[in-house]
């Protein structure tokens, strides 16, 4: 489903990969590695919100390079970190995904609130809740956003102890899915989840 053709990316001061290829499929891919290895870096790279430096990407035979708009509305990816929903509610920012994504899925978002405990959050701005809370959101609209590419960073970062065993089923649940990809960084397997590949890009 995705392809990456001889990627170069560098930093000022570092270069993270070189001519580096690989081949994504459906069920959940492993980005794998240390802090400062990369991963967050590669995510960017595969949502087309960094320019490598050389290389090509396609998910479906789209190009990054030839067709940037019809490649990113095949990927999903919030930047846990980001502050550019900030102002949004949870329900502005949800309703922003629905009208982005085609297959967007409104009865899997219904179970994904509750299961993920957002009822009582739904109302607030993005910047009054807590980093776990604001996590679940973007969590949320990624497992209903229907998108070909789901790219999810540190998944489980700041999340309690009930929100990690429902994101552990929903990613098993995803191994399964035959139409989807998805690439999970983290500094290891998330546990009992089937993976499709491991990209390994050392400690």
């Amino acid at each position: 489903m995705l392809q990456v053709l001889k990627l170069c990316f560098s930093y000022p001061n570092r270069t993270l990969f070189t001519d580096w290829s690989a081949d994504v499929g459906p069920g959940v891919t492993l980005v794998r590695g240390g802090d400062g290895c990369g991963k967050s870096t590669l995510l960017r790279l595969l949502a087309g919100l960094l320019a490598p430096d050389a290389g090509e990407l396609h998910i479906h035979g789209v190009s990054l390079h030839d067709a940037p708009d019809a490649y990113r509305a095949k990927v999903f990816f919030t930047e846990p970190r980001s502050e550019t929903f900030d102002r949004l509610t949870p329900v502005q920012y949800l309703a922003a995904q629905r009208l982005r994504y085609p297959a967007f899925d409104e009865q899997l978002l219904d179970r994904l609130v509750d299961g993920l405990a957002l009822d009582e959050q739904m109302s607030k701005q993005l910047y009054m809740l807590s980093t776990g809370s604001r996590r679940k959101v973007f969590l949320a609209a990624a497992f209903a956003s229907g998108a070909a590419l789901t790219l999810l960073d540190l998944p489980f970062a700041a999340l309690d102890k009930a929100s990690i065993g429902f994101v552990t089923g929903l990613l098993e649940d995803a191994s399964a899915h035959s139409n989807r990809a998805w690439v999970v960084a983290d500094y290891a397997a998330p546990a009992r989840v089937p993976l499709a590949g491991v990209i390994d890009l050392g400690d």
